[in-house]
């Protein structure tokens, strides 16, 4: 009976059966042995699978001037049988009096160069740079936010354990599902996105994330919560998510923490934790109102390291009903699925969070600025 489960799952988005957490090979193991690995060339090539698959490249934004910004390429296949491709903008303002920009368009004859390390479509292109330490991103597909931004790698990209993927299935040698993270934890940003109310100048910092779900979203977690914080010498950056009881609600957790020129540390061995819930009564999501990340791993010369990022959240920037927001041939992925209601809670907050950083027994604190998501699915 599994078994028709499961084939009704793959091609429906219904329910799985239950495997339990036995069936969830995390990327966590391969860390107890490799914690991270810094990226090559290749470890950015575009998987583009024929498979039921989401895979994106998302830049992160945060301007000198206050403004935070996302630029993201989404590559989606439903079961093999229709390939889409999105780009999607986002602008939050410094003084919150202005609403957030949300732009999402479809592309048009999109493809990738012959090592499928650059992404193209009409009226836009991610490029990846000949030295692999810069991307060029343009978009023309919306006039609301025309974007020319280049994002460089100020330290050392990494993914967690040898190849930065969990693997999901019954049988090991022969898994059904994947999910992958690589990481440019600290980058440098120039140039600007062009809207409507005028003219953004992006220079400041940034964090670029290549991920691939490699089967239904839903599936693989029921709910995430990612941390990009950046200051004046440190980043930390983290994605942790959690898997619908089907996989035993097993805990994901990858992320690490760079200064420029180094990765101080990076692994599997993090947390978050929702330490105050406000809730949501809209919708019965438990919206957080307060958080605590901690980081914990060596350093190559083996030296201990823990980190702290904690306080109040404040007001969220933006809460996002993912089913409204995504195209139609995304809501086929996940539609099947009774109470499946995803929600994204975004947070930026005004106060400043301190990063309490401990090595080899010195600590040191900095603050900086926290973007933060908490997203909610079944």
């Amino acid at each position: 009976m599994n078994w028709l489960k499961q084939q009704v799952a793959h091609v429906a988005g219904t329910q799985e059966p239950i495997y339990g957490p036995a069936a969830v090979q995390s990327v966590a193991k391969q860390a107890e042995t490799t914690p991270y690995t810094e990226l090559q060339p290749q470890d950015l090539r575009w998987t583009a699978m024929e498979s039921t698959c989401v895979e994106t490249q998302t830049f992160y934004l945060m301007a000198d001037s206050g403004h935070i910004g996302m630029a993201q390429v989404i590559y989606s296949n439903v079961a093999g049988i229709r390939t889409t491709c999105q780009f999607n903008t986002k602008v939050f303002y410094p003084d919150r009096k202005i609403p957030n920009l949300w732009s999402s368009d479809a592309l048009d004859a999109y493809g990738f160069d012959e090592r499928k390390l650059s992404f193209y479509a009409d009226g836009c292109a991610v490029t990846l740079s000949e030295d692999a330490t810069s991307y060029s991103v343009k978009s023309a597909v919306n006039e609301e936010s025309i974007i020319n931004i280049t994002v460089s790698r100020t330290a050392p990209g990494f993914q967690v354990g040898t190849n930065g993927k969990s693997f999901f299935g019954t049988d090991s040698q022969h898994p059904w599902g994947s999910m992958r993270h690589a990481f440019w934890p600290r980058c440098h940003v120039e140039g600007s996105i062009i809207t409507k109310q005028g003219d953004i100048d992006f220079k400041g910092r940034g964090l670029f994330i290549h991920a691939l779900q490699g089967m239904k979203p839903h599936h693989a977690a029921a709910k995430w919560n990612f941390v990009n914080f950046q200051s004046p010498t440190y980043s930390a950056i983290m994605m942790e998510y959690t898997t619908p009881p089907s996989y035993g609600s097993t805990v994901v957790n990858v992320g690490g923490i760079a200064k420029d020129g180094e990765i101080i540390c990076a692994g599997a061995a993090n947390s978050a934790q929702h330490t105050e819930i406000k809730g949501d009564p809209e919708n019965e999501w438990p919206e957080p109102g307060a958080a605590r990340f901690l980081w914990s791993g060596k350093t190559d010369a083996g030296k201990t390291v823990n980190a702290e990022l904690g306080g109040s959240l404040g007001q969220r920037l933006d809460r996002i009903d993912v089913m409204e927001k995504v195209p139609g041939f995304v809501k086929t992925l996940v539609g099947g699925v009774v109470g499946t209601k995803p929600y994204i809670y975004q947070y930026a907050p005004q106060q400043k969070w301190e990063l309490k950083i401990r090595l080899d027994g010195e600590e040191k604190a900095e603050e900086g600025i926290l973007f933060s998501e908490a997203t909610f699915i079944s």
